[in-house]
């Protein structure tokens, strides 16, 4: 019996070596190695995570396939034949089967299964990550005075995405592309840039931001620019008018930074009267005959700073001009000899005629000798022959002429000549009466003087008489 048992146990035993290197020798044996590095998921994109991987089959040839739990093979698909001793390049590309919301780094296993059903367990670690997080978006150093900006778009991940759609702005420039992004790749730009939108912008750093869409999914990412510190401040003046000067001065800030401005206008006492400013000046200085006006401001970017100065030399020149006929007149006034004023006044007559007082006042500027003053009657009157005053030398009725004849005037000398003229006509409207004639002589030369003309209008003066 004990011989029996024992010889069970050997048989057993053997049996169990005979299964154990049948099993050894057809059971999966690969060498798997991993070749790529940096592999990424971007999560929603409905993209692979892509595997460079170098296998060698260190046991019986065999036809291989490859499986996960939580993602879905994308490839290879279907088997892949490998003989013993053989190497082989795969690309082994995991879809996830659902949504993730994992970020960063993942390890998941994968299995590689023979035909027999015997399998080999690996492991991969990669990078979960968001559309927005793959890329980065910079600028060079904007200067006022450029006429371009260098941008740049950068995958940072080792993911090929083919072709997407990138929307760029900023303060500076805005513009839409459409380009193929491919591993670890750097994408270069020129964009214009218009005097009209850095305009108003201060010197520092502007955010920069990039829409990105790659197969319907859409991201933001965001830099930065630097506006670099630019003084530019650029004066423009204008002078223009002749009575009326007008003088502006324009001062712009072209750069970015604020700028102080100091501006000085000087006058004289005299310009200063009649000059206007707006706006006003922010200090006004007397030093002798001039007048400095100082305006100090803090100008931003982008803006104009207009000073206007209006000197007004119209009205000076209309009194100056007034000045110059009045010495004009004065002067021809004392460079007569003589004078004649003739004026005429309305008299209430008792039998209701139509009577006027004329009166001629002769004025002597210096010493005259023989002189002959002469007067004419207008038609459709009479005088009254009753003189107040100085008698005429002569009454010529038929020329309607009268006559005062003086041997001499001494300078300074007045005489008052004065007659009644009469109508038995109502006079209606204006009445005129001629100018009276001086003759005299002057240091032996014969000289002639004339007056005024004087004016009644019968009507109004009749009216106020009734008042």
């Amino acid at each position: 019996m004990v011989r029996a048992k024992s010889g069970t146990v050997v048989f057993s035993i053997m049996f169990l070596i005979v299964v154990f290197a049948v099993n050894l020798i057809s059971a999966v044996n690969l060498q798997v190695e991993k070749t790529s590095t940096g592999e990424v998921l971007v999560a929603g994109l409905n993209k692979p995570v892509v595997f460079d991987l170098k296998i060698t089959n260190l046991g019986a040839e065999d036809s291989f396939t490859f499986y996960t739990y939580d993602y879905s093979v994308a490839a290879p698909v279907g088997t892949i034949y490998i003989a013993q001793g053989e190497t082989k390049e795969v690309q082994l590309k995991l879809l996830p089967l659902s949504n993730i919301t994992l970020r960063g780094y993942s390890t998941n296993s994968y299995f590689i299964k023979g035909s027999d059903g015997s399998q080999q367990e690996g492991k991969l670690t990669f990078k979960i990550i968001d559309l927005a997080d793959a890329f980065q978006v910079g600028a060079s150093d904007i200067d006022p005075e450029s006429q371009n900006a260098e941008v740049y778009l950068r995958n940072r991940e080792n993911f090929d995405f083919g072709q997407i759609n990138v929307k760029f702005s900023s303060p500076f420039f805005s513009d839409d592309e459409k380009i193929d992004m491919g591993p670890r790749e750097i994408k270069n730009f020129t964009f214009s840039l218009k005097d009209s939108n850095l305009s108003g912008l201060g010197a520092g750093f502007y955010t920069i931001k990039a829409d990105i869409d790659v197969n319907g999914k859409s991201a933001e990412t965001e830099g930065v620019i630097k506006f670099v510190e630019k003084n530019i401040v650029t004066t423009t003046k204008k002078d223009f008018g002749l009575f009326i000067n007008t003088k502006v001065i324009e001062k712009q800030n072209a750069g970015n930074t604020f700028e102080d401005s100091e501006t000085v206008i000087k006058k004289n006492i005299i310009s200063r009267l009649f000059t206007s400013f707006n706006p006003e000046p922010d200090n006004v200085e007397r030093q002798g005959f001039n007048i400095y006006y100082t305006w100090t401001n803090q100008i931003k970017p982008g803006e104009i700073f207009t000073i206007t100065v209006k000197t007004n030399w119209l009205f000076p020149v209309l009194i100056i001009l007034l000045l110059i006929a009045v010495v004009a007149l004065a002067k021809q006034y004392s460079g007569t000899n003589l004078s004649l004023r003739k004026r005429v006044s309305f008299v209430r007559a008792k039998g209701g005629e139509f009577a006027l007082k004329v009166s001629i006042h002769v004025t002597s500027k210096h010493f005259v000798e023989r002189v002959n003053v002469i007067d004419r009657l207008p038609p459709l009157v009479n005088i009254y022959e009753r003189f107040g005053g100085e008698q005429p030398s002569r009454i010529d009725h038929k020329n309607r002429r009268l006559e005062w004849n003086f041997e001499s005037l001494a300078p300074g000398e007045v005489r008052v000549l004065s007659y009644v003229i009469y109508s038995k006509v109502g006079v209606m409207g204006k009445f005129a009466l001629p100018s009276a004639i001086a003759i005299f002589e002057k240091n032996g030369q014969i000289h002639e003087e004339e007056s005024n003309q004087a004016f009644f209008v019968a009507e109004q003066r009749s009216k106020d008489l009734e008042d």
